[in-house]
């Protein structure tokens, strides 16, 4: 009996010392409330920062102060300076994931007649994790590219189609609403892009019935929001969930 007891009373030290080894660990992770949204950022060079990006080949925009490829003219240098950063933040969100893509386009067209379909949205989109919100500001760089808007289309797409703004736009809604169908969609609409790009956008997303945002007021420095125009972004965004 005597030897029973004293066995029985091994096992519970040991379970106590295995539960005193683990307890920083289960702090660590108290740390993000169990309930907070899992965010996945998707987007182009705005949503950039180095090494913050999944998968870690996408390319970055955005660098610490220096870095070699840290843009000068532009002050960002922190990551803490992004707007995404700062609505996870501010939100109390859990980054699932931030597949950006530095001069990624919606469709395959790129720059200098280039073939981005390796960055497409179109491509990444069935890399996003298991958000429960997705926050994509997505256009840019087909406005800037010169890619031809297409006709509106919203099925049936080929691969031709891609090269074209408007029927990968909406392909890039359908694979949205399937792949994530438990997940929130916002798409930031960037300010200084061309008229008939926005339009489009607002056409396609009302199709979807995702909501768009129309960003305002966006300072920026080579091109790019500096940290002032992160700093308005975030609160734009911030201001749209909290309503």
């Amino acid at each position: 009996m005597k030897k029973q007891f004293f066995y029985l009373l091994l096992l519970v030290f040991s379970f106590s010392a295995s539960v005193s080894a683990k307890a920083p660990q289960k702090a660590a992770a108290a740390a993000v409330p169990a309930d907070s949204l899992r965010v996945t950022i998707f987007g182009d060079s705005y949503s950039t920062f180095d090494g913050w990006l999944t998968p870690a080949t996408n390319e970055s925009w955005y660098f610490p102060a220096g870095h070699p490829g840290h843009v000068e003219g532009n002050d960002v240098t922190r990551v803490e300076e992004t707007w995404w950063y700062q609505v996870i933040q501010q939100m109390g969100y859990k980054l699932e994931m931030n597949n950006s893509y530095s001069g990624s386009t919606v469709g395959y067209y790129g720059y200098q007649n280039q073939n981005y379909q390796p960055r497409s949205f179109n491509t990444r989109v069935a890399n996003l994790g298991e958000p429960d919100l997705i926050l994509s500001c997505c256009i840019t760089n087909d406005s800037w590219t010169g890619e031809t808007l297409g006709d509106y289309k919203y099925a049936n797409w080929d691969e031709n189609d891609m090269w074209y703004f408007r029927p990968a736009m909406a392909r890039l809604c359908a694979a949205l609403r399937l792949n994530y169908p438990n997940a929130r969609v916002l798409f930031i609409l960037n300010t200084d892009l061309k008229p008939e790009f926005c339009e489009s956008m607002r056409i396609i997303c009302k199709h979807y019935g995702f909501p768009l945002l129309e960003l305002h007021d966006i300072d920026k420095q080579v091109g790019h929001p500096s940290i002032a125009g992160h700093r308005a972004i975030a609160e734009q965004v911030i201001d749209y969930l909290k309503k």
